[in-house]
């Protein structure tokens, strides 16, 4: 059997997908699966390594091209990880003989097998059960696996590989190395202050010693320079100069990764860093990170998780975090918790 995996489209939702197309691979090892992914998510499932192949489509090419790239490659069966109509859609256009998927957005007459969706409370919280249970419901599984932790396969020895990586973009490897990244796709709701994580960034180098490497997205790029600058000497910026890819790549070589809530904040815990996310306007129960490395900061208020875009009135969520605790709880991962990597595993 050709089963199509129709990927997630936010690299968030992709990494907590991650799980359930793993499951997918170990449950049925005699069909081949192939998975359709966005490019910007694509080197997810490269990372991955489960699948038989890998169909990256871009949207700019529109959604005729991918319905005849689906028909030609005669899949039995799409799985569909997305709410939406239009991944339905495409699939019965595709003309793939079953489609399976979430009764959402109006879709059920698209589906060969309209599975009902989860009531609150019949599944764990976080959303890597989302896609698991679809699985259960479908007969792929028996029963609903525990997912505390999720871990990409490691390269042989990526930490030395990944400081000589960075060590070409300029960070200085005879120290610690934090990450950073200080933006959010989805909007400012979710995101630490700037002038927090700058200075955040210049007591981590003048107390711990540590160099500084700000990530983020090409959007985000004068976000990540403004924020070097004002932290000085041995601050770096990448941001906007890798791929997804080259964000594993060199986000092996950290020691610790802090982060807003978003999608890299997923990668890197899958890689095997140590993550410390700020949280605020989402819900940590529901997308936190997965792995043993990871802790979460947050201050509960009235108003939270209100998973707006933009604060409608003063981001107290995200004020009420303060420099000295995000401090005082990276120097404890960096006293306690080795170097990301020293055999391709953690330790």
């Amino acid at each position: 059997m050709r089963i199509m995996v129709r990927a997630t489209n936010w690299v968030g939702d992709a990494v907590m997908s991650l799980p359930a197309i793993a499951a997918l691979r170990a449950a049925r090892p005699q069909d081949e699966i192939v998975v359709v992914a966005r490019p910007w998510v694509a080197d997810l499932y490269r990372a991955l390594g489960t699948g038989d192949g890998l169909m990256v489509h871009d949207p700019a090419k529109g959604r005729a091209a991918l319905s005849r790239e689906i028909r030609e490659a005669k899949f039995d069966v799409a799985l569909l990880l997305p709410n939406s109509f239009d991944a339905a859609w495409i699939a019965w256009r595709a003309g793939v003989p079953q489609r399976w998927g979430y009764a959402r957005d109006a879709r059920s007459w698209l589906l060969t097998r309209a599975i009902d969706v989860p009531r609150r409370g019949e599944i764990p919280e976080h959303q890597a059960y989302y896609y698991l249970e679809l699985l259960r419901r479908l007969g792929i599984l028996n029963t609903l696996p525990s997912v505390d932790s999720f871990r990409l396969p490691a390269n042989p020895d990526p930490r030395q590989a990944a400081r000589a990586r960075l060590r070409e973009r300029g960070v200085s490897d005879d120290t610690p190395i934090v990450g950073l990244n200080a933006g959010a796709a989805f909007g400012t709701a979710k995101r630490w202050m700037p002038d927090r994580y700058a200075e955040l960034g210049r007591r981590l180098r003048d107390e711990r010693g540590v160099s500084i490497v700000l990530f983020g997205s090409a959007v985000e790029r004068d976000l990540a320079s403004a924020i070097a600058r004002r932290i000085g000497a041995r601050a770096v910026s990448l941001a906007g100069e890798t791929t997804l890819g080259g964000f594993l790549q060199l986000a092996a070589g950290c020691d610790l990764f802090v982060t807003n809530d978003t999608g890299t904040m997923h990668v890197a815990a899958a890689a095997g860093v140590a993550v410390l996310a700020v949280f605020g306007s989402t819900d940590e129960r529901a997308t936190a990170p997965l792995g043993p490395r990871v802790r979460i900061v947050k201050h509960e208020v009235s108003c939270s998780p209100c998973l707006l875009r933009e604060c409608p009135v003063d981001h107290r969520c995200m004020r009420a975090i303060s420099v000295e605790e995000v401090f005082e709880q990276s120097c404890q991962i960096l006293d306690s918790v080795p170097p990301s990597f020293s055999t391709g595993t953690a330790r």
